[in-house]
């Protein structure tokens, strides 16, 4: 049979084979425009999940947001006044008691004082004015009328212990700052028991503008503490959390400075304490922030507390109760030689090699053998690796070779290797911060860094830190005109920042 006998079979299986191909391809072409279809509603899908969550985000954004201005009723009321509202703000005005006239306020006065102008004699004198003062007169509140006098060429007579124009003694003032800074009271509780205990009547609104008044006063002072923070031998520093960012807390045995509402981060810190410039010693934890200091010290009771945790966390363990209780005596031992006044700088180094042999001796097997572990074995390596990383760096027995620097008040700065002092500092602004009552804007920040610093600087220039010794103290600066930290400053030779640091790390909300 001739080949051409079998083309037209041929041709037919080829034209069914193409037939089949054809109908594969167009199901294939089905089935990309489905896919195409699929992938269009999966992108549109996509994409109003995207915005949802955006608009997710922004909305828990903005409900978590921190603002500057306090959001209380009565704020709120203020503002829709002064949105306009002068009609309503004239009528309550009317319906308010309103400031007892000076008249009244003499007539209630239980006491009257003569005040004349220093240096010119009495019966040159006239009398000026009659000036109304709250003082505190033995533990009770006492209204006392202070006659004012005039000399012959406007020479005023000065009433002593008194802000500016203030109806308040500063001793009245420096102890609403002492219990709302240092003792942790609200303004509620204060008010209640300054009446209760003294007799004094006073708003939250009276409050808050005393202790503005006293911040505004006390503002040089604080950019005098920060200068002689800057140049001190030691500081011992930590932080917490707050209601605005962080409180800092820096303790030297010059100053004792809080900020309260900045970032902790390397720019702050650079701007309160540069660690290309300080040449005193950093008592901190391991935190990175802190990684720049040219001498360092990393806190003991950090390293320590890590240690024993593993012995609770496996009591059974005896590696871990070994390795804990070697390295507490590491650290008596380090404390015992810091003490030790009779050993000489070649004694201390000596002391020190053979604490670092020690330490290592310790903790080189554990880094060699838990390298791969997990839990608890794993935790245990990190710590002997931080200890052996702190040792390299010499950031572990600093204290050692240093010598306790001497405070104003002549007691001496305690070095035993921890940042303790910091820590319990900060834990008043911590129980404050569980509890709500921390200022929420920042105005009340920078009054709460001021009256704060100022306060805790005192306890190392005073012998006694009582408010009589506070208030003589104060009002010593009113007629020397030179604070003690200034005396201090000068006597040392430290420069003024040009600018406040406070405006640099903590801003007035206008700019």
């Amino acid at each position: 049979m001739d080949a051409n006998d079998n083309m037209p079979g041929k041709l037919e299986q080829w034209a069914h084979m193409l037939t089949e191909v054809y109908a594969e391809l167009e199901v294939a072409k089905l089935r990309i425009e489905a896919l195409g279809k699929e992938n269009a509603d999966l992108k549109k899908e996509n994409a109003d999940l995207k915005k949802e969550n955006a608009d997710l985000k922004k909305e828990l954004g903005g409900s978590h947001a921190k603002v500057e201005e306090p959001y209380s009723c009565r704020a709120e009321e203020q503002r829709q006044e002064q949105r306009g509202l002068r009609k309503k703000r004239q009528e309550s005005k009317k319906q308010r008691r309103g400031r007892l006239a000076t008249e009244e306020k003499i007539k209630r006065a239980e006491k009257t004082e003569d005040v004349y102008p220093q240096g010119v004699p009495r019966d040159r004198c006239k009398l000026s004015h009659v000036r109304v003062v709250w003082r505190l007169l033995e533990g009770r509140a006492v209204l006392v009328a202070y006659r004012v006098f005039r000399g012959p060429r406007k020479q005023y007579g000065v009433i002593p212990g008194v802000l500016g124009r203030s109806e308040y003694g500063l001793e009245i003032v420096i102890e609403l700052a002492f219990l709302v800074q240092q003792v942790g009271l609200s303004f509620d509780k204060l008010c209640l028991a300054v009446g209760f205990l003294q007799n004094l009547s006073l708003g939250k609104s009276q409050v808050e503008a005393l202790l503005k008044q006293l911040a505004r006063y006390w503002s040089e002072e604080f950019d005098v503490l920060c200068a002689l923070l800057a140049n001190a031998l030691v500081v011992h520093t930590d932080e917490t959390g707050w209601s605005l960012n962080s409180v800092w807390v820096f303790l030297s045995e010059k100053a004792r400075v809080l900020f309260f509402g900045v970032h902790k981060d390397a720019e702050t810190l650079k701007e309160i304490l540069d660690p290309a410039t300080f040449g005193g010693i950093v008592f901190s934890d391991d935190a990175a922030v802190y990684a720049n200091f040219t001498q360092a010290q990393k806190c003991w009771a950090h390293l320590l507390r890590k240690a024993i945790k593993l012995t609770l966390q496996a009591p059974a363990d005896a590696a871990y109760r070994r390795f804990a209780d070697e390295l507490l005596s590491i650290y008596h031992e380090a404390k015992r030689s810091q003490r030790d006044r009779r050993l000489n700088v070649v004694g201390r180094d000596r002391k020190e090699k053979a604490l670092r042999r020690r330490l290592f001796a310790l903790c080189s097997p554990v880094c060699r053998e838990q390298a791969a572990a997990t839990g608890l074995a794993h935790d245990w390596w990190l710590l002997a690796e931080e200890l052996v990383r702190l040792a390299l760096k010499d950031e572990l027995f600093t204290f050692i070779r240093s010598e306790p620097p001497t405070q104003p008040n002549g007691a001496q700065t305690q070095l035993n290797g921890t940042n303790n002092e910091a820590e319990r500092t900060l834990r008043g602004a911590a129980q404050s911060r569980a509890t709500g009552r921390t200022s929420k804007t920042l105005p009340g920040a920078r009054r709460t860094t001021i009256l704060s610093s100022v306060l805790e600087s005192l306890r190392l220039y005073l012998a006694k830190y009582t408010l009589s010794s506070v208030i003589d103290e104060i009002r010593r600066w009113q007629e020397t005109g030179r604070s003690c930290f200034r005396e201090l400053l000068d006597k040392l030779q430290i420069p003024l920042p040009t600018h406040s640091i406070l405006d640099r790390v903590l801003p007035q909300p206008s700019g």
